[in-house]
């Protein structure tokens, strides 16, 4: 090519360009052309520069770029002969100093004869920038294959998601080709409670670009998982969102133990226990709701004082050997002592410490549990003196069932003679004062016996109403003009159970008590209401149920007590009267009375302001008892049925032979069970009654009666006794179809319960 400006135009091209004739003789070469062959060891260009042939060049290329070199032959032979109008081939092209790529492009010349222009374009830096971005795909893709997070694209022109890692896959347990046919699947899993929300802060994420949210997935298998997205805005230069990019993370591990610390602090906070954590200084830290119930200090109050503002100062020693051992990473338990509260009052505690935070191997904060041991103190003097009422009881007991079977004999037999001694008999008068004098024995015996709650109830339906209004006139009489007695009586006080005598004794007992204590006169007020005792009355009085109660409150204007006295004066033979004025078993009598029916007693006094005696009777529902028929006449009746008699005490069992021989009856006797067991197999008559005492020794009557029962059916059944333990006594309430007669009893009182017994309605013992 002999044209000059031609020549310069090639030049001036970057890429590699030669003229080759039909044949493949190279006709004209550029600057290019010549550099690069020069650079790869062709200083003058002779094999591929002016008149080599470029076919020749091109077929014999061997090594690695034998392939490319063949098929550079074949394409530029088949452009020369007009079999292809173009070829185009990329293709390595390394020297020793460095890789490089070209991209060969030949194209034909409209001219004869014909030829054809070859371009080598170094394409080096494209190639390097694609294996870079191939590269980079492929840690990119590496990197998402092993996240544990999800890894998203959301294009928000389409709305759909262009990519999406595998990891969705093993959270969501869905496909990702399920997202990406369904863009909006997405939401449709989110937790209903959830899903506005989040599908509106994903919205609002479109405008603003960045997104942040926690919200619950469904998982196929119905489990839930709390999934924490967020999401980064994507711009072109324009500043207009073309993606949105970001990552979700499964956190429900996350949210569980949140949750789990959440319970967990709430639980510290509402405990009842005192809960403190503390520096080992004794600088508080933390101070809970039980604290501040306990303690009478806020958390604002007392955070960041020391602890020692609880100690009493005789208890500094305490707390320095107690942080001692803490020290030491030990935890110390139950420890009873004292602290104060705000107001300065001590309350005891049951104390906790232990380590809580260990850091470099040295504790260096404790937490501290202080549980409130007053009721448990409080219980504890209970249990205390229940143990010796108890045993004070039980001694009263024994000492009034010995004494009521000699009193039936004193009294039975003085009343025997009197009823046959003439009026005129100068004797009479000593037998009388005798028999007196057994009374009033026989009532200190059933105070005994009421206290230590062994006496035998005649249990009715009762109307305290009714009682205090019977009582009401007596009342009146035994108090004195000079003190006012007033009654309220509530019409809505519901039924109770319990034995009349015994209530009006009560009222008695608490009345002389109230007057001894108004020696200037003064006002006795008694009460009845229907109350309704709760569970957190319960709380604070373990030792009665919730539940409906009818109340009597009997209450004075006297001297009132102080709080020594009050915590005695349920005591036996405990007494504030002077020798000879009182024997202490009232207030004794008044108790056992109360706590046998299953009630309770409060008491509220103040020295000079008086007394007031509330008493709790568990209300029933049930008709009212019929009132008992008057007796009218002291005739005993008469019978001339068997009956077998059987009393372990000889003089009872004497006494009980006269009474009931005088009266026309058959007699059979026996010492103790075992006998009248082997007297009533030998006896081949009918036997109509069984009287027996409840407590002996070998059989007890109970026992007695039942075997009688199978052998003798239909024997009608009458027990005795000063009191039982006995099973046919329930919490000290004989059964109300088992007859019974409590001893001491008179000669006409025995006369007329055995004509009862026999004349009434067979009974069968509970079993």
């Amino acid at each position: 090519m002999d044209n000059p400006f031609t020549q310069s135009i090639l030049d001036t091209l970057p890429a590699h360009i030669a003229l080759v004739d039909e044949n493949g003789k190279i006709v004209v070469v550029n600057k290019a052309w010549k550099a690069f062959a020069v650079a790869n060891g062709n200083p003058k260009g002779a094999t591929v520069g002016v008149g080599a042939n470029y076919l020749d060049a091109a077929r014999l290329a061997n090594g690695p770029y034998s392939e490319e070199g063949a098929a550079a032959h074949a394409g530029v032979k088949a452009v020369l002969d007009g079999s292809l109008p173009q070829f185009t081939l990329e293709y390595p092209c390394h020297s020793l100093t460095e890789r490089r790529w070209f991209r060969l492009t030949v194209s034909p010349l409209e001219k004869t004869p014909r030829m054809a222009v070859v371009s080598h374009l170094d394409i080096t830096p494209r190639i390097r920038l694609e294996k870079r971005l191939e590269e980079s795909a492929e840690r990119f893709y590496e990197l998402v294959d092993h996240l544990h997070q999800v890894f998203w694209i959301y294009d928000p022109k389409t709305g759909g998601f262009p990519f999406i890692s595998p990891a969705y896959e093993t959270i969501w347990g869905r496909s990702c080709q399920s997202l990406y046919e369904n863009p909006q699947g997405w939401t449709e899993v989110i937790h209903p409670e959830d899903r506005a929300r989040v599908i509106r802060l994903f919205a609002q994420a479109m405008q603003a670009g960045h997104y942040d949210a926690e919200y619950r997935i469904v998982r196929p298998d119905g489990a839930y998982r709390w999934i924490w997205a967020r999401g980064y805005p994507v711009r072109d230069a324009s500043g207009v969102l073309t993606r949105q990019v970001g990552l979700a993370e499964d956190i429900t591990e996350r949210k569980t133990a949140e949750e789990e610390n959440a319970k967990m602090a709430a639980i510290i906070e509402y405990a009842d226990d005192a809960i403190v954590s503390m520096t080992l200084d004794g600088i508080v830290i933390s101070w809970n709701l039980g604290a501040e119930r306990l303690y009478g200090y806020t958390a604002e109050e007392i955070i960041g004082h020391s602890i020692l503002m609880l100690n009493p100062p005789d208890k500094s020693d305490e707390y320095a050997k107690l942080m001692a051992r803490v020290r030491k990473g030990e935890r110390v338990g139950a420890i009873e002592t004292l602290r104060l509260r705000k107001d300065g009052t001590p309350v005891p505690v049951s104390l906790t410490a232990s380590p809580i935070e260990i850091r470099a191997g040295k504790v260096t904060v404790a937490s501290k549990i202080s549980h409130d041991i007053t009721r448990i103190k409080h219980l504890e003097e209970q249990f205390r003196q229940a143990q010796k009422m108890e045993a004070v009881g039980t001694l009263a007991a024994g000492v009034a069932h010995d004494f009521n079977n000699l009193l039936t004999i004193i009294n039975g037999y003085s009343e025997l003679i009197i009823d046959e001694l003439p009026n005129e008999d100068p004797n009479r008068a000593y037998l009388m004062g005798i028999h007196e004098a057994g009374e009033r024995a026989g009532i200190l015996t059933r105070q005994l016996l009421a206290f230590s709650r062994k006496q035998m109830l005649e249990s009715k339906v009762l109307n305290f109403n009714a009682i205090v209004t019977d009582t009401e006139k007596m009342l009146r009489r035994l108090i004195g003009e000079d003190i006012v007695l007033t009654t309220i009586l509530d019409p809505a006080v519901r039924p109770v159970i319990g034995d009349p005598g015994q209530i009006q004794q009560v009222l008695m007992n608490l009345s002389v008590n109230a007057r001894d204590a108004m020696p200037q006169g003064g006002q006795l007020t008694i009460e009845t209401h229907h109350v309704t005792l709760d569970e957190s009355y319960h709380r604070t009085h373990p030792e009665i149920k919730p539940g409906q109660y009818a109340m009597i409150a009997v209450s004075d204007t006297g001297t009132g007590m102080d709080a020594a006295t009050q915590a005695r004066i349920f005591e036996p033979f405990f007494t504030t009267k002077g020798v000879g004025k009182g024997t202490g078993l009232g207030m004794a009598v008044v108790h056992g009375v109360v706590r046998q029916s299953g009630g309770m007693i409060e008491v509220y006094s103040e020295l000079e302001k008086g007394t007031v005696f509330k008493l709790y009777f568990p209300a029933v529902e049930a008709p009212l008892s019929a009132a008992a028929p008057s007796r009218g006449s002291r005739k005993m009746p008469a019978g001339t049925e068997t009956i077998l008699l059987v009393e372990d005490e000889d003089g009872v069992r004497a006494l009980a032979r006269k009474i009931l021989h005088s009266c026309g009856y058959h007699l059979l006797e026996a010492r103790d069970g075992k006998e009248a067991v082997t007297l009533a197999e030998g006896y081949e008559k009918r036997i109509h009654l069984l009287l027996t005492d409840v407590v002996m020794p070998l059989l007890g009557g109970r026992q007695l009666a039942e075997q009688l029962e199978i052998t003798r059916p239909g024997i009608r059944v009458l027990f005795l006794s000063g009191y039982t333990d006995d099973a046919v006594v329930r919490h000290g309430i004989l059964q109300a179809e088992v007859a019974f007669l409590q001893k001491p009893f008179s000669p006409i009182a025995l006369a007329q319960k055995v004509r009862d017994v026999l004349d009434g309605p067979a009974a069968q013992l509970g079993r």
